[in-house]
């Protein structure tokens, strides 16, 4: 018997930034356990340049990665989410559409690297933190004892990560 494979999706109001990068980091580092998707309510139709160029030099896989809408995830055939995360505080405040499957949610709020205004040089130092938050967060989450934890248990722990700083 193969263990269960979770479904999950990051939301950001544009999607070419912070989700694209947690969809990409949960892709790779969940293994078998998960299945990372990304999605925004205003889509921006392309994926940041240096996020995209950050994760190629990070050996993160970006195949498939597009900016696309959160609609596609509230269509009869998509995949049953079990977990829905924000990670920006826009997209936290917004009317969700009604996810299949009746996933539990977070907001793992970090800020935005397509908004951030200097050189090349400091906006590819800055994606790189926003990776690492990004990695922090999705690290922890991808060891917890899901199956283990019981609802109220699991939504304290999935708060308590989008409130990690380190």
């Amino acid at each position: 018997m193969s263990a269960k494979t979770y479904n999950v999706l990051f939301l950001c109001t544009g999607n070419s930034a912070r989700s694209i990068m947690a969809e990409a980091i949960l892709n790779r580092e969940g293994g078998n356990k998960f299945q990372a998707f990304s999605a925004g309510s205003h889509p921006r139709g392309h994926v940041d340049p240096t996020v995209l160029a950050l994760l190629k030099k990070t050996n993160h896989p970006t195949e498939g990665l597009r900016s696309k809408s959160w609609e596609e995830f509230a269509t009869p055939g998509a995949p049953a989410l079990d977990f829905v995360f924000t990670v920006c505080d826009n997209a936290a405040g917004e009317v969700c559409p009604v996810w299949p499957g009746q996933p539990m949610t977070a907001h793992w709020g970090v800020p935005d690297p397509a908004a951030f205004e200097g050189s090349e040089v400091e906006k590819a130092a800055f994606c790189g933190e926003i990776m690492r938050m990004l990695y922090n967060r999705i690290n922890i989450f991808s060891v917890l004892p899901i199956s283990g934890l019981d609802k109220l248990s699991l939504q304290k722990r999935l708060d308590d990560i989008g409130k990690t700083t380190a």
